[in-house]
């Protein structure tokens, strides 16, 4: 028995120094798949054995409490905004209120405003006790259960040195790529995307399966540290002791001794921002010294020692022309709002998104109102207001169309959509065409033609579905305009080519509702063959590793359709591959779990270069950071990367470096 505590005891210690190592420093110590299989095995030891397990063991990062209701507790200090400031003369008049109170020996710090959810964290010995929203600023949210599961926030603390009893104040994020990647696969699943990052990290806190929470891409950064017994008298030094308990502080944290480094500063991060993998909406201006804060106290709402300069998010107004109604492949409904063109942030808009019918309800739209747009995330225009003093009298508030713009379809939503579908999958013309576009896709099957030789080869009426497209002659090719021998050559060779592409891929070009590139890998890894998917249960379906009853439900309903085995009988007959075979693997770790960023033009498409990383057992990231391994670096690639890369330490290696590394 004594050797199963021991054990237990140093797996606990072993994860979760790599899970520092990892979430705070950066840094990947072993494998992905290598920490998988011990956290398993601490599981299972915990399991069977659970008078031997920690209370803050790694293994209850997985989450799995349900909080029916967040208790509101009172903050033991006051949780205050902070005041805002939006030009150099604001900046310096606050300047000039400090040094007219605490004198002239002073200086600064000056941090990245992060753009999530603020939160407050109490540690008694070393433990984390309990996790709370600002709130009201006097009293927040309970969210302990939910922000247990984050892995960058230390349930126990490391070393020694630290006070007995602390609090310490920082912000739940979600990074751009983590979102990216969060939204896409809530929209595969017919699921409401969110708004921005923001939104995403504050929606997943409040979420009452501390399980569900889990799963979601939460990062946490802090940055104010409150209590008796500090190590330091000043801000930047205590939170550089934090970072060594194992809290992840901000590496963009700078000190300033006057107005004119804060601007330096901040001039600097207004560009620099926009190759962050987060979003920041300012900076934060900090008096560094305790005593000096004290002094310098608070008003009713903010503190007199410290300010927000807010970078300027670009607003314009412009009409509302109208709105178009696009169905996608899925039959998804996606409402598009047409604009008067207008420049913002460097380019013409002209269209800006409208997600659903729920933000078109939200926003309350009118027939010609005049709108405000911003870009989202500074790339995706989006409608933030109305102008309603600009309204013209009785306009029509906006309905949203209950048929389909193009087969006339009445439209369906069932309950946890986020938006309306057309049900019509096999004679709607978008629809039909939009899952000819995407089987032929670079990712999915790579055949040689594009959007217009769908459309020509439907209007001729040579394909309905992507079967057909194997049964495509050279004299039916001839006949589509622009079409000579060379070209049916190259689509013929093409399509002829596609048939060696590997069953995961297959899967995910068939065009399967909620089933995207990460599901259909995991569901042909673990099947093999598409005979044992087409027969799996729901329960079998539901016990494949991040499957759920969507998914699940969704896999059943297309092999239940007729018209679906038929077009898979004719794929097969054509010699498309619908099984795993044991060669697409004989690689698959060879890159080891390393993380790529890929940036520049190369002699074969960027798309090929980062399949083979993802084949090889790599990483596709789309920010340079420190858990960065290798850069590969094109022609005309973005100077900024390169500069942080060499700023980093980060391996630049070039095009044939790392074929070679693969061969």
């Amino acid at each position: 028995m004594n050797e199963i505590k021991i054990k237990i005891d140093n797996l606990t210690a072993e994860l979760k120094e790599y899970n520092y190592n990892y979430y705070v420093l950066a840094k990947s110590l072993i494998t992905d798949f290598e920490f998988d299989i011990k956290l398993k095995e601490l599981q299972d030891l915990e399991t069977e054995f659970p008078q031997f397990a920690h209370k803050d063991s790694p293994t209850k990062r997985v989450g799995g409490e349900v909080n029916k209701d967040f208790k509101t507790v009172a903050h033991r200090y006051l949780m205050l905004s902070l005041a805002n400031t939006y030009n150099e003369g604001e900046l310096r008049d606050f300047d000039a209120r400090v040094s007219k109170t605490i004198g002239n020996n002073y200086d600064y710090t000056c941090e990245l405003k992060f753009d999530g959810l603020s939160i407050s964290l109490s540690y008694f010995d070393g433990k984390l006790t309990q996790a709370l929203t600002r709130g009201d600023g006097s009293s927040g949210d309970d969210v302990t259960i939910n922000v247990k599961t984050i892995k960058s926030i230390p349930i126990s603390l490391r070393g020694n040195d630290w006070p007995k009893d602390f609090e310490i104040r920082g912000e739940v994020v979600m990074t751009r790529s983590g979102f990216n990647s969060f939204n896409k696969t809530r929209e595969e699943a017919g699921e409401q995307v969110f708004a921005n990052p923001r939104n995403a990290a504050a929606g997943s806190l409040k979420m009452k399966d501390s399980a569900e929470v889990a799963k979601r891409p939460l990062d946490c950064y802090l940055y104010y540290l409150l209590g008796e017994n500090q190590p330091a008298d000043n801000h930047y030094d205590n939170l550089m002791a934090a970072k060594k308990w194992g809290f992840k502080v901000s590496d963009f944290m700078v000190k300033a001794a006057n107005v004119d480094e804060i601007l330096e500063y901040i001039n600097y991060w207004d560009e620099a921002r926009k190759e962050l993998d987060f979003d920041t909406d300012g900076v934060v201006i900090k008096v560094n010294n305790i005593a000096n804060q004290q002094r310098l106290g608070f008003t009713a709402k903010s503190p007199r020692w410290a300010i927000a300069y807010k970078f300027k998010a670009e607003r314009v107004e412009t009409l509302l022309e109208s709105i178009s109604y696009q169905v996608g492949r899925t039959g998804a409904i996606t409402p598009v709002a047409n604009l008067t063109p207008i420049k913002l942030a460097g380019s013409i808009v002209k269209r800006a998104s409208l997600h659903n019918a729920d933000i078109i309800e939200l926003l309350e739209l009118h027939e010609k109102d005049f709108v405000f747009v911003e870009k989202g995330g500074e790339i995706i225009p989006k409608i933030v207001g109305i102008n309603i003093e600009k309204r013209v009298a009785n306009s029509q508030k906006i309905k949203y169309i209950s048929h389909c713009p193009e087969c006339g379809s009445a439209l369906v939503r069932t309950e946890g959509d986020a938006k309306h579908f057309c049900p019509n999958e096999y004679h709607c013309p978008p629809q039909i065409k939009g899952k000819l576009e995407h089987f032929i896709g670079r990712k999915m099957m790579d055949i040689a033609a594009g959007e217009a030789t769908v459309e020509a080869l439907f209007n001729k009426g040579f394909v309905r579905n992507v079967a057909d497209l194997y049964d495509l002659s050279a004299e039916q090719l001839l006949k589509l305009d622009g079409f000579k021998d060379k070209s049916v050559e190259n689509l013929l060779l093409s399509l002829e080519k596609s048939k060696e592409v590997s069953f995961e891929r297959l899967l995910f070009s068939l065009g399967i509702r909620y089933v995207g590139e990460t599901v259909a890998k995991k569901l042909a890894t673990y099947f093999g063959n598409i005979q044992a998917l087409r027969t799996a249960s729901k329960m079998e379906l539901i016990m494949v590793g991040d499957i759920g009853e969507s998914i699940a439900d969704s896999m059943i309903e297309y092999f239940a359709d007729p018209l679906n085995i038929e077009i898979i009988e004719r794929l097969i007959k054509a010699g498309l591959k619908f099984e795993i075979e044991k060669s697409e693997s004989q690689y698959e770790n060879k890159l080891d779990g390393k993380s790529f960023v890929v940036s520049g033009k190369f002699t074969i498409p960027r798309d090929d270069l980062k399949r083979k990383i993802s084949d090889y057992g790599g990483k596709n990231v789309s920010a340079v950071s420190a858990k960065t391994d290798f850069l590969i670096a094109g022609e005309n690639m973005g100077p900024a990367k390169l500069k942080k890369a060499e700023k980093l330490g980060i391996e630049i290696i070039s095009e044939d470096e790392f074929i070679n590394m693969i061969k």
